[in-house]
């Protein structure tokens, strides 16, 4: 599993929202809090449609070709509807990442 895959599912399932409530409990943007304050913020301008794609192919592990038979779409529509979203998600931990790794460095 993937660090993209790992925070998706930490995120859809509410773990993530746990974590970091456990994790961070002060004011501080830590990477945690940080990862889950974008993808929250990302996951509200998803509409429900969006989400589902994301949940079926992260969550259940759909592939593409699976997701176009079992509902009817064309595997380019599919590609075309997650992928903004999922390029965000990469950059929103790739950037926690850095946030982390030079927080670290400093101390």
């Amino acid at each position: 599993m993937n660090k993209l895959e790992f925070n998706i599912r930490l995120y859809l399932t509410g773990v993530m929202k746990s974590w970091t409530d456990r994790i961070d409990n002060t004011d501080q943007l830590t990477a945690q809090r940080f990862i889950l304050n974008a993808m929250t913020e990302l996951f509200d301008s998803l509409s429900d449609d969006d989400i589902e794609l994301i949940r079926l192919r992260y969550m259940e592990r759909l592939t593409l070709s699976e997701f176009s038979s079992r509902y009817l779409l064309n595997e380019r529509t599919v590609r075309n509807r997650t992928n903004p979203a999922i390029k965000q998600l990469k950059e929103i931990i790739k950037k926690a990442t850095e946030q982390a790794q030079y927080v670290h460095e400093v101390d």
